[in-house]
């Protein structure tokens, strides 16, 4: 990690932001733009540039890097935001009605871009196949190598506190999240969810289930990528808006598919449901009804990373809180490792 770099000629909006910084628990590194851009602006987890020195910053042209947001005194004149484009910032900031933004956004540079954030959807193409379990499944595995979140999308479901034995574990659920409007911090999420072995579970935490609006789903999801390194998300088999817009953001999908000609057949349906988007599209296989997985796989056109089957005593287990892995030979545990080993196999590598 490396601390947040400040750009910026100007004694006041230094002052300020040192002080917001503080509350965040951080020291930004502070710097004056010279004819040669500090070697920081590769390197530094952060980059805030002062509306003093947006316009010289645009005239040095940098490369283009996430990270960098542009901060001033309130009402910033037009100029500002025409060069915060040209040197691709994230975000133009007024202070101080953006106080609050910033802060969170410093207490994320604690985190120091360690979180890839990947973001794995999974979709039962018919009901009682296991996919609810398997994305328990998937969390817990990914959870005993880093910060793992998994979000229960499903209103509709059994919900996955019973999955994952967290029933009688406090913290914040979709109730408390259905209504945000401004940015998340992904520390703050990541520490107010309950936990169990390195998985935190976002669920509906009662009996009452309003859908969830699209843009706290948004901001949810962009929180969970900046303080996790995997977000698994059980989706609903029946797509509402809150669903498309997980769909939309996904880096993963996978479709869960019984071997019935009455499960495929409902799976058809789920399969035209991920034409279009710009996640990639995987297929896990529930045996059992007569038909063989690679068929499944060619007629769907969908590569298949694991095949699972029924588990005796998986139900058993669940119901006495031992969660989904609790059998590391079982039929989901071997599931979801071949899953996660896959999917982190084909990730594209990121460009340095």
């Amino acid at each position: 990690m490396t601390s947040p770099l400040l750009l910026t000629g100007s004694s006041i909006l230094r002052d300020d932001v040192l002080r917001l910084a503080a509350a965040a628990g951080v020291t930004p590194e502070v710097l004056d733009v010279d004819d040669t851009l500090p070697l920081a602006w590769g390197t530094a987890d952060l980059v805030l540039v002062g509306a003093d020195a947006a316009e010289r910053v645009a005239l040095l042209r940098p490369p283009r890097r996430p990270g960098v947001h542009v901060v001033g005194p309130a009402p910033l004149p037009h100029e500002v935001f025409r060069a915060a484009v040209r040197f691709g910032a994230e975000d133009v900031a007024e202070l101080p009605q953006s106080q609050s933004w910033l802060v969170e956004v410093l207490t994320d540079s604690l985190d120091g871009g360690a979180y890839p954030g990947r973001v794995v959807a999974v979709l039962g193409g018919s009901g009682g196949i296991g996919a609810s379990v398997l994305a328990a499944a998937l969390a817990a595995t990914w959870g005993a190598r880093g910060p793992t979140l998994l979000v229960d999308a499903d209103p509709c479901g059994a919900g996955l506190e019973r999955v994952l034995g967290m029933e009688r574990l406090h913290g914040t659920c979709w109730s408390g999240l259905g209504s945000a409007t401004g940015r998340i911090s992904g520390r703050s999420l990541r520490e107010a969810l309950p936990h169990r072995h390195g998985v935190g579970l976002l669920g509906w935490g009662g009996l009452a289930r309003e859908p969830v609006p699209p843009f706290a789903v948004r901001e949810v999801l962009s929180a969970a990528g900046r303080g996790h390194d995997a977000v698994v998300v059980d989706l609903p088999r029946q797509g509402d808006a809150a669903a498309e817009e997980i769909l939309a953001r996904a880096d993963d999908v996978l479709l869960v598919c019984g071997s019935t000609l009455t499960a495929v057949a409902a799976a058809g349906r789920a399969v035209a449901r991920l034409e279009g988007l710009a996640a990639r599209p995987h297929l896990v296989v529930r045996e059992g009804g007569g038909l063989a997985p690679g068929e499944l796989a060619r007629a769907f056109g969908l590569p298949l990373v694991a095949v699972t089957r029924h588990q005796r005593g998986l139900e058993e287990a669940l119901d006495l809180g031992a969660g989904p892995l609790h059998a590391r030979r079982g039929s989901v545990a071997r599931a979801a490792r071949d899953v996660v080993a896959r999917l982190e196999r084909d990730t594209p590598a990121v460009a340095a």
